[in-house]
């Protein structure tokens, strides 16, 4: 069976021989050569790691995702919204479930990180609030608030907003960007690709998701 090109085996430490009561050159040359064996592996190994130029960390492979969504979301006026994800960038481990539910397979501690593009159709400005929930439950200290900018000479207002929290999870939770406004004007947009100058669609919202460290012992 073909071994897979990324698959790093950790040394197994040799079955050394017992040394003979006297010395014998045979004895020697098979203790040397699997000692010699072992640390070649070794090195190789932990070259392949942690060693530095193209080889080195090739084979890490830490848990992540990044997710977008290519809709534009509203909210009802001061009610507790979801943000979706209907757009999946990468994916190791980590997946959106039910469209909001951003999944770790893995236990440890994470880093999300978020944007919005918020729009205000009225010319008035306006605050959203914006928040993470852990299966289901309110993160305490979670939430921030964001100023989006009113509709000025006949432009609506807009502003991208964008931080990042520390949350740990547990094999199989998952975590939720929610969200509120307290005007139906604010709203999260995508945007099409521009001409003058030439640049890509805008995302209403995107998270990316990183494993960060194994879970405190």
């Amino acid at each position: 069976m073909a071994i897979p090109p990324n698959t790093l085996f950790p040394p197994k430490a040799p079955s050394l021989p017992f040394a003979t009561l006297e010395y014998e050159q045979r004895y020697q040359d098979q203790l040397l050569n699997d000692l010699r064996r072992y640390f070649n592996t070794l090195d190789s190994t932990l070259g392949l790691l942690v060693g530095a130029g193209s080889g080195g960390g090739k084979y890490v492979r830490f848990p992540y995702g990044a997710f977008q969504s290519s809709v534009d979301q509203t909210a009802t006026v001061n009610t507790a919204t979801v943000m979706t994800f209907n757009v999946t960038d990468y994916s190791n481990d980590v997946s959106v479930v039910s469209s909001s539910r951003i999944t770790a397979v893995n236990s440890g501690i994470y880093n999300l990180q978020w944007s919005g593009q918020f729009e205000n159709t009225d010319t008035v400005l306006h605050n959203a609030n914006v928040w993470i929930r852990v299966n289901g439950t309110d993160v305490v200290g979670s939430n921030g608030l964001v100023t989006v900018p009113n509709k000025h000479g006949g432009i609506n207002g807009h502003t991208i907003a964008a931080w990042n929290y520390f949350v740990q999870l547990d094999a199989g939770d998952y975590v939720e960007l929610w969200w509120s406004t307290v005007n139906a004007g604010v709203s999260l947009q995508t945007y099409i690709a521009g001409t003058s100058p030439v640049h890509p669609t805008t995302a209403s919202v995107i998270a990316t998701l990183s494993f960060v460290s194994a879970l405190p012992a």
